[in-house]
């Protein structure tokens, strides 16, 4: 093998050109020029030479790769590293089962429409096939997954591989794309060609066409004539870093905006405008605003089947505008009266220069004093000081505790729901996985957020069962002492499970118990190496995790919460999103303001204009 010098500069490669150098060389010379500085992964014998590769590129200065301990962690490490940067996160593992421990992460990232490049080892080509030691079909595994994947039986091919691969993830509705390379493919040597970033195009690529004016032109006119209008906005608004011209359209034309648990971070939830986050544990008022209002605008949001609960019940007197990049969201469960094509954020930016041609007359004051009204009424829960430390608690005290560039990364269940409620961030700051719902997501998550963001403040909130299935990656903070904070909320329960299983299961709590077994937090933060902190009383909840978060390194936090405590509002599946459960009850006003439908009978004690139930007039 040719040793890849570097003789003007670390990672310089431009004097790599028609030099022979082996396929692990050109890969890792290929990543470079794409700008990658950060991989995660995990070696084994079919990835070995590349690993090898890894090893002089780190000598030369130019790379950092980061160690995880399972190759599931590498994968939420490169997708929370990817979600933090707006760049495309990368990580490797071997062939066989290191190529199917990936799966988890590269669905997740698909889900969430994250921008990854995931590179795996492969027997070697004369062995493909053969069932040998190690061979997993992790191309035909990961089809659905991803949005494209290679087999790269050439090593001269690897430069326009990665060109792709990287154009792939990125561009249009990102995405996670698969290179498998053969032991062999990296250990043979080659006259190198190098590529460049984007100067290979894949057959039938096609970027996202732009906008036409007329539709721009028609959804200006519908949100001028709106009177109960209501801005939805998802996560591709946050990866379109549309939230300057989100903010700016939404306050000349005061239009109230509630966010997908993707979207958090693409509008300020301080701001009098945010009706917070809607859907199965949205707020009340963003669930009460959804159901009411004249005009929905969907900005980067594929209404999803837990923001929408009963569909036919989602927004049931609304005109819809979907501002959309990716052609199959639109109309695949809601029809749209307005379909806005193309990157969100350079459409919005349209549309908002398109608005200022002329004077605006908002006429959403009486509708914006309703969603006040049920801001006041109906108001997220602040906990009683009494008995055990109630979760809410802990949220709010992190919330307190966040410096203003922080990012939260979350695992899965009632503590993400509650972050999601409670805690406000920026864009790019809320890293948590929604689509898939991945227990485990938090704690790798972290470190590839704190890898990206190495002088921000990192938290991540996670529940007693969720850190368990990937928390040898406290090994990983160790490592590389990333001062990431992990909050464990513990309840010593699956906790969204015992939830479903008390409200829609006679309470039969069937394998959700995670008491027995429960292992000391402490004593592997010990073990691991990591600083550790339990608190179990109230009067130590604030003061000790403002010392944890003072702290120079790692540290896990393992407070102790109420067993029985459910995260409400929740929309009961099946149920449209004004039949929350959970409510703080107001019998005076149930009183006031109960309704009869005239279409199916049922009487509601929400001030709806339209039956929660079908839709009819009340």
């Amino acid at each position: 093998m040719t040793l890849i010098s570097s003789p003007t500069a670390p990672g310089d490669s431009a004097h790599l050109e028609n030099l022979r150098i082996s396929g692990a060389e050109a890969l890792m010379d290929a990543l470079r020029r794409h700008g990658v500085e950060t991989i995660f992964g995990y070696p084994g014998g079919a990835i070995l030479p590349i690993y090898d590769a890894v090893h002089k590129a780190e000598s030369q200065g130019w790379l950092k790769h980061i160690l995880v301990r399972h190759e599931q962690g590498g994968t939420h490490a490169a997708d929370a590293y990817a979600r933090a940067t707006g760049k495309v996160g990368v990580c490797f593992g071997t062939s066989g089962p290191g190529a199917t421990n990936l799966v988890t992460g590269i669905a997740t990232a698909q889900m969430d429409s994250v921008p990854m490049v995931v590179i795996t080892g492969q027997v070697p080509r004369p062995s493909i096939g053969t069932d040998a030691f190690q061979e997993t079909d992790i191309f035909g595994i990961t089809l659905p997954i991803v949005k494209h994947s290679w087999v790269v039986r050439d090593p001269a091919d690897l430069a326009s591989v990665v060109a792709q691969a990287f154009l792939i993830a990125a561009s249009g509705r990102p995405g996670p794309v698969l290179i498998d390379i053969p032991k062999d493919v990296g250990q043979e040597e080659f006259d190198y060609q190098p590529i460049e970033p984007g100067s290979v195009i894949p057959a039938g690529f096609q970027r996202p066409a732009s906008a036409d004016l007329a539709s721009l032109e028609d959804a200006l006119e519908l949100i001028e004539n709106a009177q109960r209008p209501l801005l939805y906005v998802g996560g591709g608004a946050v990866s379109a870093g549309a939230h300057e011209s989100l903010a700016s359209f939404a306050e000349r034309h005061q239009l109230p905006v509630t966010v997908t648990l993707m979207g958090k971070g693409a509008f300020d939830e301080r701001h009098p405008l945010a009706v917070g986050m809607l859907g199965m544990h949205g707020t009340a008022y963003a669930n009460f605003a959804v159901t009411e209002c004249d005009l929905l605008i969907a900005v980067g949001a594929r209404f999803d089947d837990r923001v929408t609960g009963k569909l036919d019940t989602f927004a049931p007197r609304a005109k819809v505008i979907h501002f959309e990049i990716d052609p199959a969201e639109v109309g695949k469960t809601r029809r749209a009266d307005v379909a806005v094509m193309g990157d969100v954020g350079i459409n919005i930016a349209k549309l908002l220069e398109l608005s200022k041609q002329k004077p605006v007359e908002p006429k959403t004051s009486a509708w914006l004093a309703r969603i006040e009204g049920w801001k006041a009424r109906y108001p997220l829960m602040v906990p009683p000081e009494e008995g055990a430390i109630f979760p809410q608690e802990v949220l709010l005290a992190v919330r307190d505790l966040l410096k203003p560039g922080a990012y939260v990364t979350t695992d899965v269940g009632q503590h993400q729901m509650w972050a999601a409620q409670y805690l406000r961030t920026g864009p790019r700051q809320w890293i948590s996985s929604a689509g898939l719902g991945t227990m485990g997501f938090g704690l790798p998550a972290a470190i590839g957020a704190q890898a990206a963001m190495p002088n921000e403040q990192v938290v991540c909130i996670a529940g007693d069962a969720s850190i368990l299935m990937n928390i040898q990656e406290l090994g990983t903070l160790a490592q590389y002492q990333l001062p990431a904070k992990i909050v464990i909320v513990n309840n010593h329960w699956q906790g969204m499970v015992r939830q479903w299983q008390e409200s829609f299961y006679e309470e039969r709590y069937s394998a959700s118990d995670m008491l027995p077994g429960m292992p000391d937090f402490m004593a592997l933060a010990k073990a691991f190496r990591v600083g550790g902190l339990l608190i179990t009383e109230r009067k130590d909840l604030r003061p000790q995790l403002e010392q944890a978060f003072a702290s120079p390194g790692p540290m896990l936090i393992d407070v102790h919460v109420r067993r029985g405590e459910n995260c409400y509002p929740m929309v009961p599946p099946g149920k449209s999103n004004a039949q929350m459960v959970g409510l703080p009850a107001h019998p005076e006003l149930a009183m006031d303001t109960t309704r009869i439908c005239g279409s199916c009978g049922v009487t509601t004690a929400h001030e709806h204009r339209y039956c929660p139930d079908c839709g009819g007039t009340l």
